[in-house]
C-alpha cells in the first residue's frame, strides 16, 4: 500500500499518466482550524472581489448586472471614460471588535473590484442609468435608434 496516492489526492481518471487526474493537493486540509468570525469575512471579502458580471445586449440598451451583497450604493461607482468605457467599481471595508474581560479583538477585512466595458458605437453614453436593488446593481445603456434605409419601389420599363 503506497502513501503518496493518498497523500496528493484521490485519482479521477484512470490512467496515472494524465496531468489532470490528480486532485489539486492542499497540505492544510487535514488541519482543524478554530472557527471564528475572521472566516466568514474573508470569504465574504473574497466573493466581492471576485465580483461577476453579466452584460445582456436587449434591441433597447445594454444591460449590466453585477450582484454585490451587503454592499450600500455609496459603496459603488458608476463612471464613464473616454466617452465609450463603462467602469463599474467598488470597495467594502469591515471591522469586526471582540471585547471580553481577558482579551480585546478587532478584525478587519477589506476587497475591491473594478470591471471596464468598452461600448459599441452606437449607444446613448448620456442616458446611462444606473439603479441598485436587494443587492444587484443594474446599468442600463439605451442604444440609438437605427435608421432603416429609405426603400423606394421602381417601377421596371421595358
Amino acid at each position: 500500500m503506497a502513501m503518496i496516492p493518498s497523500f496528493f489526492g484521490n485519482r479521477r481518471s484512470s490512467s496515472i499518466f494524465d496531468p489532470f487526474s490528480l486532485d489539486v493537493w492542499d497540505p492544510f486540509k487535514d488541519f482543524s482550524f478554530p472557527s471564528s468570525l475572521a472566516a466568514g469575512q474573508t470569504s465574504d471579502t473574497s466573493a466581492f472581489v471576485n465580483t461577476r458580471m453579466d452584460w445582456k445586449e436587449t434591441p433597447e440598451a445594454h444591460v449590466f448586472k453585477a450582484d454585490l451583497p451587503g454592499l450600500k450604493k455609496e459603496e459603488v461607482k458608476v463612471e464613464i471614460e473616454d466617452d465609450r468605457v463603462l467602469q463599474i467599481s467598488g470597495e467594502r471595508n469591515v471591522e469586526k471588535e471582540d471585547t471580553n474581560d481577558t482579551w480585546h479583538r478587532v478584525e478587519r477585512s477589506s476587497g475591491k473590484f473594478m470591471r471596464r466595458f468598452r461600448l459599441p458605437e452606437n449607444v446613448k453614453m448620456d442616458q446611462v442609468k444606473a439603479s441598485m436593488e436587494n443587492g444587484v446593481l443594474t446599468v442600463t445603456v439605451p442604444k440609438m435608434e437605427v435608421k432603416k434605409p429609405d426603400v423606394k419601389a421602381i417601377e421596371i420599363s421595358g
